[in-house]
């Protein structure tokens, strides 16, 4: 693999005309200044998405040629990996609230990212979806209604993913099964007497089938990041790939940034596995019929690529009697999903009022 330029990932961007800190405004392709109003285009990469060839890059010499030291805090709760930049005044964790100590930060070594899936809607409109959602919900506590005023406790987090790409060739072996019908004689009671009558029942009239399939895997997207607890819901966890732009650290500007936490290595043997799965779903479209049974797949991945990607969401954490709830938004769609605490004497008190009411009934009803 030829060696690319090291490149830097200038994480501050100042105004030019008052020095303050330049920041990424959702939805657009600027960054602006939240104090003289200066705003300043992001300039449009030419030269498209950089994808690694894997092999290559797993020695010393592609890991070099494409990595960069970032400052990096670990959460000790919850142990994710992040970023902060300076504008966050109160260092805590995107996914559990817990406090950051910024002599903890070290200098780590990172992949830089291929592509970035810049935020399309701001702070305050994945707020006010957090808030509505909040509103709707029965016996949710009032410390979480309070906590939902806080736009603060809105926090946009751009979260670490690898894709991979490959040629796969496999061939395999299996039956092809073909549904038929046959007239089966069977008994029932009809007024009071046995009859017997005909119905249709379904049989599979299976051939062998074997063959060889071969296409391209496109994009396959691994999590690169793990937590104890904080996981982003499958409801939230879906964006449009085909949005992806060339990474630009400008884009970042204004967001924590989370690390990846789950290797290269690690995320590639993910992927073979759902590269397994396409591979049999293709052979069972290859055989074709009503119904497959495959016996054996033997499956080759060539020309195998991939990127490190960013992509964006809002995290909101809040504690209640003890326990971390999360919420989510989707930072391109604005989906929401979380969990939610109850209020035991809101309960509580609604069942005693039932009670009360039931009880006055019955007693005038008596009297």
């Amino acid at each position: 693999m030829q060696q690319t330029p090291e490149k830097k990932a200038e994480l501050k961007k100042s105004c030019v005309n008052c020095g303050a800190e330049l920041l990424y405004a959702p939805g657009t392709t600027q960054l602006k200044c939240e104090y003289c109003g200066h705003s300043q285009e992001i300039p449009e990469n030419e030269m498209g998405f950089e994808e690694l060839e894997l092999n290559s890059y797993l020695d010393s010499i592609g890991h070099n040629s494409h990595s960069e030291s970032i400052l990096m805090l670990q959460c000790k709760s919850c142990g994710a990996n992040q970023h902060i930049e300076e504008n966050y005044k109160s260092l805590h964790c995107v996914y559990c609230n817990s406090p950051l100590i910024i002599e903890d930060a070290q200098k780590e070594e990172w992949i830089l990212p291929g592509a970035v899936l810049p935020f399309q809607i701001d702070q305050g409109k994945a707020h006010r979806i957090f808030q509505q959602w909040v509103k709707k919900l029965w016996w949710a506590p009032n410390k979480l209604k309070k906590a939902s005023l806080d736009p603060q406790n809105t926090k946009g987090l751009y979260s670490p993913y690898w894709t991979f790409d490959a040629q796969l060739f496999a061939t395999y072996t299996g039956q092809r099964g073909d549904y038929y019908y046959v007239s089966v004689p069977y008994t029932t009671v009809v007024n009071g007497k046995n009859v017997t009558k005909m119905r249709q029942e379904r049989r599979t009239r299976w051939t062998p089938a074997s063959g060889s399939i071969s296409g391209f895997v496109d994009d396959t997207l691994i999590k690169a990041s793990k937590q104890r607890s904080g996981v982003i819901p499958r409801k939230v966890a879906r964006w449009d790939l085909s949005k992806l732009v060339p990474f630009d650290s400008s884009y970042l500007a204004g967001f924590v940034t989370e690390k990846y936490t789950i290797s290269l290595k690690d995320g590639h043997l993910d992927a073979t596995k759902e590269a397994e799965r396409i591979a049999d779903r293709w052979a069972r479209r290859d055989i074709g019929g009503d119904t497959q049974r495959i016996s054996s797949i033997n499956m080759k991945l060539s020309e195998e690529t991939f990127k490190h990607i960013l992509l964006p969401v809002y995290i909101s954490a809040y504690r209640y009697n003890g326990k971390r709830y999360n919420f989510f938004v989707n930072g391109q769609s604005g989906v929401l999903s979380g969990q939610r605490p109850y209020s035991f004497w809101k309960i509580f008190f609604f069942v005693v009022t039932i009670i009360a009411i039931l009880a006055a009934i019955i007693y005038f009803m008596n009297k």
